[in-house]
């Protein structure tokens, strides 16, 4: 009896290292924006679906093609793009804007959604060498694809699989020194994945390496061992409809709208201001 799970239109996709189909239109919208990234020089990395597959061999099917770049660089991006005749909008100021030409997507991704996480000059500068349907270009190197997957932790999307896979398919070459400085305070959202991937990959427990176990171990049991009875409640950066309830109806503080908040007030100095 055939498993419904991967026979269905609308099933989840399923790991493969098989290259998908894309439409020829598709393919030839997603060269030319690389194309006239390239030719504009506006520094960025290409992430998703492309990023994935270069560091883990996994192939998967994707609608849009994302781009990482700082805010300043996403709104050269935007208007260039316009003048090329894609249609453009800024879905969230703190993170996210969109081009499309008939049904086909490009992402501008300037950070998380939560603005935890901010896509900094270095994340470009660190990027890869990649070639992307006959284009050029650069990928996001490994550490920075994890840290952006480290927060799509909701209900109705887990990058956690892409976490592990990424350690897995890199056999833990990282630089983990810059990947926990790039984490910073959100310590914990790399150990939780460090646990998934020694559980997923119990042989390959040393791809991780003894003192980044030790340090995170350590400071896990030191919070633990003295908990802070005034620490910020963090649901609401891990999926804010799911934690809802915990600000709406409990009462507790909502340090996601902190965090955007601060987020925007960052994008105001010149150099960085929001794209009119």
């Amino acid at each position: 009896m055939p498993d419904e799970r991967t026979t269905t239109s609308d099933s989840l996709p399923v790991t493969s290292s098989v290259p998908p189909e894309l439409p020829k239109e598709q393919e030839a919208l997603f060269r030319e924006v690389l194309t006239l990234m390239e030719q504009q020089h506006v520094p960025f990395a290409v992430s998703g679906a492309f990023a994935l597959r270069q560091h883990t061999g996994i192939f998967r099917f994707t609608k849009d093609l994302d781009l990482f770049l700082t805010a300043q660089n996403a709104c050269r991006a935007l208007k260039f793009l316009e003048e090329h005749g894609f249609v453009t909008e800024i879905r969230d100021p703190v993170w996210l804007a969109k081009a499309h030409r008939d049904d086909f997507f490009v992402d501008l991704i300037t950070g998380m959604s939560n603005a935890a996480i901010v896509v900094e000059d270095s994340w470009i500068a660190r990027a890869e060498p990649a070639v992307i349907y006959g284009v050029e270009t650069r990928v996001l190197a490994p550490e920075e694809l994890i840290a952006s997957k480290l927060f799509v932790t909701r209900r109705e999307r887990f990058d956690g699989a892409d976490v592990v896979h990424v350690i897995y398919g890199t056999q833990g070459k990282l630089d983990w020194r810059y990947l926990r400085q790039t984490v910073g305070e959100h310590w914990e959202m790399l150990l939780w994945a460090l646990v998934l991937f020694r559980y997923v990959y119990p042989a390959q427990t040393d791809y991780v390496p003894a003192d980044i176990w030790q340090e995170l171990l350590s400071k896990f049991q030191n919070v633990i061992a003295n908990p802070d009875p005034n620490a910020d409640f963090r649901g609401s950066l891990v999926d804010e409809n799911m934690f809802a309830i915990d600000i709406r109806e409990w009462g507790l503080a909502n340090l996601l709208a902190n965090f955007r908040a601060h987020r925007l007030s960052q994008m105001q100095p010149p150099g960085q201001e929001r794209c009119a």
